[in-house]
């Protein structure tokens, strides 16, 4: 495992380093507080998406982030996992913005994150970076540049697609990813409802399948690869219910054709949030919204963190009954943690194997783990 905190205009000795880190942690701690209660949009049934506009930056929300998960398959056959994620957490409402304030007057934070699993070698590596942009190096919508941080970029093409770049220590991803399926909207009414009541609730969408195609480095090797990625694109200004502790999210590409998204909100008092819910995503691109009452998921496998303490369940057993579907998933590797600070989470490749309709089906996709090893209170409204 590799964390590393990166600052882009110079590189300061050791004991500067180790302050600028602590302010970075406390200016994101001094914006969400100040946030608080803000002029920010919330989610509200009725969003009309449209493309490619929703593939960009929507400020007037407060949270937003671009998710890319996939699994590809070099020559021979090597598997690997990886996961790039650009975040924008807003500091200024869009609204009380100054366009001729100083370029230090910060209007978004930005950061990101990165993980590569090598399945065969059984190495889970991850990098993060931290950036107020002032001077450009890290930013939101620039011509078809959607997101960036020094050399982390999200760029839409002409022809629809999308070209993903990232540069670490570890190694490195040069991906293109093209769509197969038209994006898929997620919850009811426009809205993705996270707690009863709506008071909680983002606007979601994803890309269930981006055929994947480029060059992944890793452990000095360069690896010519081709596989899938699922991309999710989540904006709100609240995430988490009062009583919300963390999620389990997940997302599946079966060899027929068909994908998945699920996720559970939990519970401080143990329990599931009765608004969580899914997406079943049929072979010719058919969606049926998934309410908590129409699939059963419960843990079958745990792996605890040497790092963190935190134990997390990486395997799972998942029933959908309208869909005649029942599945397991097991995770590619145990060891899939980012421990970042401020936050850590599990987050890592997986396979399914099941039956539906009486018939075998395999699959491949992601899973998520947050709030086991420490409170998520940040993503409260």
């Amino acid at each position: 495992m590799m964390m590393k905190f990166r600052f882009s205009i110079f590189d300061p000795p050791a004991t500067l380093r180790e302050a600028l880190r602590a302010g970075f942690r406390l200016l994101a701690i001094t914006v969400a507080i100040g946030a608080i209660g803000a002029d920010w949009k919330i989610a509200e049934p009725g969003w009309r998406y449209e493309f490619p506009r929703d593939h960009h930056a929507h400020r007037e929300f407060k949270t937003e982030w671009w998710y890319f998960t996939g699994n590809v398959f070099d020559g021979d056959g090597h598997r690997f996992g990886y996961e790039l994620t650009f975040f924008r957490h807003g500091i200024q409402p869009a609204t009380a913005r100054d366009p001729n304030a100083s370029r230090f007057i910060v209007d978004d934070l930005k950061f990101a994150h990165f993980a590569i699993t090598d399945a065969g070698g059984a190495k889970f590596q991850f990098d993060q970076k931290t950036s107020r942009g002032a001077f450009g190096e890290a930013g939101f919508d620039d011509g078809n540049r959607i997101a960036w941080i020094e050399s982390w970029n999200l760029v839409a093409t002409s022809d629809g697609s999308f070209d993903i770049t990232a540069l670490s220590d570890f190694g490195s991803v040069r991906f293109h990813l093209r769509a197969v399926k038209s994006p898929v909207i997620h919850g009811e009414d426009g809205m993705s409802v996270k707690a009863v009541g709506g008071s909680s609730a983002s606007h979601y969408y994803s890309n269930p399948r981006l055929e994947t195609s480029g060059e992944l480095v890793v452990g000095g090797a360069a690896h010519q690869v081709r596989g899938e990625t699922w991309f999710d694109h989540e904006w709100s200004s609240s995430q988490l219910g009062k009583d919300e502790v963390g999620w389990d999210w997940l997302c599946l590409q079966f060899d027929d054709g068909a994908e998945l998204m699920l996720y559970r909100m939990r519970l401080a008092n143990g329990g599931v949030e009765p608004s969580s819910s899914g997406t079943w995503i049929a072979p010719d691109g058919t969606t049926t919204h998934l309410r908590a009452p129409d699939f059963e998921i419960a843990p079958t496998a745990f792996w605890k963190s040497s790092a963190s303490g935190a134990q997390y369940p990486i395997g799972w057993r998942i029933v959908l009954p309208g869909q005649r579907s029942e599945f397991t998933i097991k995770a590619a590797l145990q060891d899939q943690e980012l421990k970042l600070g401020p936050i850590t989470y599990w987050e890592g490749a997986i396979d399914a194997m099941g039956i539906r309709d009486g018939k075998e089906i395999k699959g491949r996709g992601y899973l998520e783990l947050t709030g086991y090893a420490g409170t998520l209170g940040q993503l409260r409204r």
